[in-house]
């Protein structure tokens, strides 16, 4: 089977209903499959839809972000942040991740950040339209691959720095 590029739009709620996010009043999201570029267990479901077609899917935390994993919980001091007045919640980047990390517990001298995805331990809820499936274009991988190229060579230095404290940016 070769690989679509498939065009849709999204309405993103949690278990209890929550709206998370939505892609109406914006471009539709595109992804090529069998690249990742979407939760797993969204991508399982929306290629066996079609063109026009609506529906809701419901995606267990281990097929969306994943379980939270406490091996992402970085301990830092204080004085590595970029600034001092913060609260439980804040959000920094890392040069090191391009997930956010997220203030999970503060200290006097050194705060408890959260490496994991935003999202990460929740099921989600999408509520679908696909409005666009056609084969990819040989163009189309090539870039892709590139690119892919290009993350991995980022995300190998970021595992050759791996060790040092994340150095968070506002």
């Amino acid at each position: 089977m070769s690989q679509k590029i498939i065009s849709f739009h999204y309405t993103l709620t949690d278990s209890d209903g929550v709206l998370v996010e939505s892609s109406q009043g914006r471009d539709p999201v595109s992804f090529m499959t069998d690249m990742g570029m979407i939760v797993p267990g969204l991508e399982r479901e929306i290629v066996h839809y079609s063109v026009g077609q609506k529906g809701r899917v419901e995606v267990k935390a281990e097929e969306a972000y994943g379980l939270i994993d406490f091996a992402k919980y970085v301990k830092v001091p204080r004085e590595a942040l970029p600034k001092q007045e913060i609260k439980v919640g804040d959000m920094f980047q890392s040069n090191q991740s391009p997930i956010p990390f997220t203030v999970k517990e503060m200290a006097e001298d050194h705060v408890i950040l959260d490496g994991n995805h935003p999202l990460a331990g929740e099921d989600l809820v999408f509520d679908v339209e696909v409005l666009e499936m056609r084969d990819a274009s040989e163009q189309e991988l090539q870039q892709l691959q590139e690119m892919m190229q290009a993350a991995q060579q980022q995300q190998q230095q970021a595992q050759e720095q791996a060790g040092q404290p994340p150095e968070a940016t506002a």
